[in-house]
C-alpha cells in the first residue's frame, strides 16, 4: 500500500532521513533551500520547516536536537531548536558552480556526501567522506553521485553516478573507509531504470528510487532484483525506512513540462522489510 505522507510540494525532494531519537522524518527541497520535518501521526499544520540560505541536500542526525546538514559549500551543525547553524568544514566552497546532493550516515559515524554541477555540467562532482573531522574525496569525477547506502555489518559501501546506470559495491575497513577499488554491484538498462537514491535494509536488501521511471527497486544482496514497485510519482528521488514495515520516499517536479498533482510529493509506503535504523555521525 503506497499513501501520501506529506502533501507538501517540492521541487526536488530529497534526503529522506528517518531520526530514531525524534521518531519524525526529515526531508528537504533542494532548489527551494528548505528542511522539512514531521512525525507520522502529525497533522499537516504540525509539519515543520527551515528556510535556508543556499541548497540543503542531506543530512544526518548527531543528537536529539541537532543535525549536521549539507549545504552548497559546506557542512554544518544545525540546531533544530534555534534554527542557528555553525560551519564544520568547507565543501566545494572555492567552486560555485556545484552543489552537494546525495548524502547518509554510514555505521562507523562517518557522513558521505556527493556534489554535482548546479546546471547539470557532466563530471563536475566527487564523493567525499566526512569523518571526525576529517573530509576526504573519495571518487571523482562524478556527474550525479546518487545511492549512497551502506551493508548493515558496516563492511561494504554503495553509490551511483545516476546517468551511467551502474550501481558499484565498496569494500571498507574498519573505520568506514574504502579499501581496494570498488566493484560493480548491478548494471541497469536506461529504458526502465535510472538510479536515484537509496537504502539498504536489516537484510542487506538495496531499494533503490528510479528518477523518471515511477518506481523503487530492491535488489538481493548479489544484485539480483527481486521486487520492482510502481509509485505515483514520475520522478521518485529517494527512500528512508521509518518504523519496521514503512518505506518514506521523496519525490520531484523540476523541469517538468506538465507535472500532475501527485509529483513532488513525499510518500509511505507499506513494504516487506525492515530498515537498519539511521546511523548517528560522529564530529
Amino acid at each position: 500500500m503506497t499513501d501520501i505522507f506529506d502533501d507538501t510540494i517540492c521541487s526536488l525532494g530529497e534526503g529522506p532521513l528517518w531520526h530514531p531519537e525524534r521518531q519524525e522524518l526529515f526531508w528537504f527541497d533542494i532548489n527551494a533551500h528548505r528542511l522539512y520535518a514531521k512525525g507520522p501521526g502529525d497533522a499537516p499544520d504540525q509539519r515543520r520547516m527551515w528556510q535556508f540560505d543556499d541548497y540543503v541536500s542531506a543530512g544526518a542526525w548527531v543528537d536529539r536536537t541537532r543535525l549536521l546538514v549539507a549545504k552548497a559549500t559546506a557542512l554544518v551543525l544545525f540546531d533544530l531548536e534555534s534554527g542557528t547553524e555553525e560551519e564544520v568544514c568547507p565543501l566545494e566552497a572555492d567552486n560555485p558552480a556545484t552543489r552537494s546532493n546525495d548524502g547518509r550516515a554510514d555505521p562507523q559515524g562517518g557522513f558521505w556526501i556527493g556534489t554535482m554541477s548546479v546546471t547539470a555540467v557532466p563530471d563536475a562532482g566527487a564523493i567525499y567522506r566526512y569523518y571526525r573531522g576529517e573530509i576526504r574525496q573519495l571518487y571523482a569525477p562524478i556527474h550525479v553521485p546518487n545511492a549512497i547506502s551502506f551493508t548493515p555489518d558496516g563492511r561494504h559501501a554503495y553509490f551511483t553516478d545516476t546517468p551511467k546506470g551502474r550501481i558499484w559495491r565498496q569494500a571498507l575497513d574498519a573505520q568506514g573507509w574504502p579499501k581496494g577499488a570498488p566493484e560493480l554491484f548491478v548494471e541497469l538498462p536506461s529504458k526502465t531504470h535510472r538510479p536515484d537514491g537509496a537504502v539498504v535494509d536489516t537484510e542487506g536488501r538495496l531499494w533503490c528510487a528510479h528518477y523518471g521511471k515511477g518506481k523503487l527497486t530492491c535488489h538481493a544482496p548479489d544484485g539480483r532484483e527481486v521486487l520492482s514497485l510502481p509509485v505515483p510519482a514520475k520522478r521518485p528521488t529517494c527512500p528512508a525506512f521509518g518504523a519496521p514495515g514503512t518505506l518514506y520516499l521523496t519525490s520531484a517536479r523540476q523541469q517538468m513540462d506538465a507535472p500532475g498533482p501527485e509529483d513532488g510529493l513525499t510518500y509511505r509506503l507499506q513494504v516487506e522489510a525492515e530498515g537498519q535504523a539511521e546511523h548517528r555521525v560522529i564530529l
